[in-house]
């Protein structure tokens, strides 16, 4: 793309500099004004208490599933049968474990339910407590899926909050009903509690001043995480653009340009040198520029999602074509990163010339109709809520939104943390990516609130009713090839709601799905273990194939993804490499070294 080029890019998109001045709260007289604040105000201060959770919402969804409940005598019927044939075989299976028999569970755990894996939930009285606990679980689970005429949304949720409620009384949470447990205290006399009071105090300190959790001191960005030799070559108030060092004396002639998401630190893709993306694509010849964005203040809460395009990526995308004039970019989105790339790649893809030579998601959905459990805390009651409280803090705070996906997790990333810590007194071992995970930003007031409404409530994006300022975008006007990823197990963005890309898109879209979560699936470098992964590019005039039959007859790899998505890059790149460049121009001279200083900010 020439300068020309890209200047009418910068025109059409332009928006006011960051950051923008505050904008009053409404437009109503001051009475009306004073009110209003009070409201804000009180749902500022209880959204504290509820980690951000509106409980009108939860009160509105149980109310709309009890009185369905009362009204449907059939179901009561049904649930009155479901309770005595659970109760029978809870008995059944009870007799033969008082019997010194060993009787096959009624009920199996969760595939994903780690709880009870061990073998002593399988002696007695251990087993005796599992299965009722899994019967009971079981039983409301039918209680609170399947009442008709309940509002779906307001299904989910109760489901889910029971559901929590539930895992909170889990015989795996207690001392005398937990094998391990009363293994651990019996053997040490207690000691273990002692050590477990003391863990609590110091992580209570912990979080109070804003330390590190216990053991992550050992990871620090710019000694052994973020260590890719590079250079920041442009800074504004909203992002800093890294340049990577080439290793290779030759390199493909168009630069990858990543896109992470902002609602973390870009090193997930620099994490240690081992399982560094930046590294692997720098090394099999790769130019790549990364974005850092800036950990936002109070003083952002005016920048919205035009401005993340404008001012972040139109402006890196700038900096970038600069260092390497009339050549288009692979572009790389990350989650909401990936999203933002979707928006500007629909934008640009309305000009027969633009910045793109092809385009690659993580995780990143286009289409929010099936977002997950996420979707839970999305309706209007939870945003105006939520924007309540971001309004007077200026942005979300990043323990209020680590705490919502802690729920999502909560077996994983709650009560096994409580049971190792502070019950057995045993500090888990961490790594980098544990470390990166701690490592949280913020998200600013306009542009969350933004995303949630029009994106994730509304659905915009996918609807054909995104505007970038004044002009309505289209996926289907992308029209280079497109990479996504998916992760199996990824409760932020399932993996069948970004397949959706293909029902989106008037283009060659190559999928992959791999083993891991949201983010170990993405790290996944190569020889790392128990990786598996599958791939397949579907051509923009064949037929569409829904999810679970792409899944079914997708052969499955042993390894990582990362080499069959490089060799995709190389095949979209041009045929002829060229020598690499040096780092910085004339115009964008290095300012520091990589990582640079926003990633530092906290």
């Amino acid at each position: 793309m020439t300068k020309a080029q890209m200047a009418e890019i910068k025109e059409t998109v332009e928006l006011p500099s960051i950051p923008m001045p505050s904008v009053p709260i409404a437009e109503e007289n001051t009475v009306q004004n004073s009110f209003g604040a009070i409201e804000r105000g009180f749902h500022a201060w209880l959204g504290r208490m509820t980690m951000g959770m509106s409980p009108n919402a939860f009160s509105l969804a149980y109310r709309d599933w009890l009185e369905h409940l009362m009204l449907s005598p059939g179901k009561q019927m049904e649930l009155l049968v479901s309770a005595g044939e659970h109760a029978a075989q809870l008995q059944r299976y009870a007799a033969c474990a008082c019997a010194a028999e060993k009787p096959d569970c009624c009920v199996e755990p969760d595939l994903i339910d780690r709880r009870f894996k061990t073998e002593e939930w399988h002696e007695f009285p251990y087993n005796i407590y599992q299965q009722t606990f899994l019967h009971y679980r079981n039983w409301w689970k039918e209680a609170t899926e399947s009442v008709r005429g309940v509002n779906r949304h307001n299904l989910d949720l109760v489901s889910f909050i029971t559901r929590q409620m539930i895992d909170a009384i889990a015989p795996s949470n207690f001392i005398p009903t937990n094998p391990l447990l009363m293994k651990a205290t019996q053997e040490q006399a207690g000691m273990n509690l002692l050590t477990g009071w003391t863990n609590l105090l110091e992580d209570m300190r912990r979080l109070a001043t804003g330390k590190k959790p216990v053991g992550l001191e050992q990871f620090e960005v710019g000694k052994n995480l973020a260590i890719t030799k590079g250079k920041v070559i442009f800074r504004n108030d909203l992002l800093e653009l890294i340049q990577y060092e080439p290793t290779t004396k030759e390199v493909y002639a168009e630069p990858v340009f990543i896109v992470p998401a902002w609602i973390m630190k870009y090193y997930i893709l620099d994490l240690s040198p081992h399982n560094s993306l930046a590294k692997y694509l720098v090394d099999q010849g790769h130019t790549v520029f990364m974005i850092s964005w800036k950990n936002p203040t109070a003083e952002y809460r005016n920048v919205g999602l035009n401005d993340y395009l404008r001012h972040g990526l139109f402006e890196a995308l700038e900096v970038a074509q600069n260092m390497m004039p009339d050549r288009k970019v692979h572009a790389v989105g990350y989650c909401l990163g990936g999203t933002l790339l979707s928006i500007a790649a629909s934008w640009v893809g309305k000009r027969h010339k633009h910045p793109f030579k092809s385009v690659t998601l993580f995780t990143s959905q286009t289409d929010f109709t099936e977002p997950g459990e996420l979707q839970l805390f999305v309706d209007e009651s939870q945003l105006r809520f939520l924007e309540d409280i971001m309004q007077e803090q200026g942005y979300l705070d990043k323990h209020q939104m680590k705490g919502i996906f802690q729920w999502l997790r909560s077996n994983e990333l709650i009560w096994s943390n409580i049971i190792s810590n502070y019950l057995l007194g045993e500090r888990a071992l961490h790594n980098d990516l544990m470390a990166w995970n701690a490592d949280a930003t913020r998200m600013p007031y306009k542009m969350h609130s933004e995303y949630l409404r029009k994106l994730f409530l509304n659905n915009e994006l996918a609807e054909g009713e995104y505007k970038v300022v004044n002009t309505t975008i289209a996926l289907s006007d992308i029209d280079v090839p497109i990479f996504a990823v998916g992760t199996q197990w990824d409760h932020v963005a399932p993996w069948k709601s970004v397949y959706k890309i293909h029902l989106l898109t008037n283009t060659d879209v190559t999928f992959a799905l791999t083993t891991g979560g949201h983010n170990a699936g993405i790290i996944s470098e190569p020889g790392h273990p128990k990786r598996t992964y599958q791939v397949k590019t579907t051509d923009k005039n064949g037929p569409y194939m829904p999810p679970e039959v792409w899944q079914k007859e997708t052969p499955v790899k042993d390894g990582s993804w990362w080499p069959a998505w490089q060799a995709w890059l190389a095949g979209k790149s041009s045929a002829q490499k060229v020598p690499s460049s040096a780092m910085g121009s004339k115009k964008y001279k290095s300012l520091c070294d990589a990582p640079g200083i926003y990633v530092m900010e906290t």
